[in-house]
């Protein structure tokens, strides 16, 4: 049960992104360069150099790759995609959600023009080199492509030992009004696979 709230916990953080208490959110995408007690020092995708704060109890989880046959009818997923000419959507990345996570379809900043679609699998096919889920989620329904290039991944819990330079970092942050980053929760790739973003 402990284990079943810590991902639910963190895949809520994925996608918060309100005000609280003077503080603002913003997600940061990047490489950690240096670990020094409760400052994790991480190089963003924007190229700049970023200081973000750990609480002692920092939530930290390693994204573990996944088979799209792993994906079954009823799995609550977001899937981050691109629209085509066409109007088709194409995955860049799928990835499961806890059940508090809202479903719908929301602009995502993972890539210029990218779309979160967050929802349950209707329908899923594999067959003649094409890959295909269908989501279902209130108010509508997203066919989307699945090409080979996709990420598929799940968040498991991870520890401060799984922070390490040259690893890939994506955490919601909070940002105080002196400009200061603090991070209570962190994904971190390991093994090459990088967290959902």
């Amino acid at each position: 049960m402990k284990q079943i709230g810590f991902v639910a916990a963190l895949a809520l953080g994925v996608l918060v992104t309100g005000v609280a208490d003077a503080q603002t959110s913003a997600r940061v995408r990047g490489t950690i360069t240096a670990v020094e007690g409760n400052t994790l020092s991480v190089r963003s995708r924007e190229g700049e150099n970023l200081a973000l704060r750990m609480p002692d109890n920092v939530a930290v989880s390693v994204a573990k790759a996944i088979r799209f046959e792993d994906i079954k009818q009823g799995d609550y997923v977001g899937a981050a995609t691109m629209r085509q000419p066409d109007g088709s959507m194409v995955a860049i990345e799928v990835h499961y959600l806890a059940p508090t996570v809202p479903q719908g379809q929301t602009p995502w900043d993972l890539e210029p023009g990218s779309t979160m679609t967050n929802a349950n699998v209707a329908a899923s096919v594999s067959a003649t080199g094409t890959r295909e889920l269908t989501l279902q989620f209130k108010g509508g329904s997203q066919k989307i492509i699945v090409p080979e290039s996709a990420g598929l991944v799940r968040a498991v819990p991870g520890t401060r030992a799984d922070l390490k330079p040259g690893e890939y970092v994506f955490a919601i942050v909070q940002k105080g009004a002196d400009g200061a980053l603090a991070a209570p929760r962190i994904q971190v790739s390991k093994d090459g696979v990088r967290p959902p973003q």
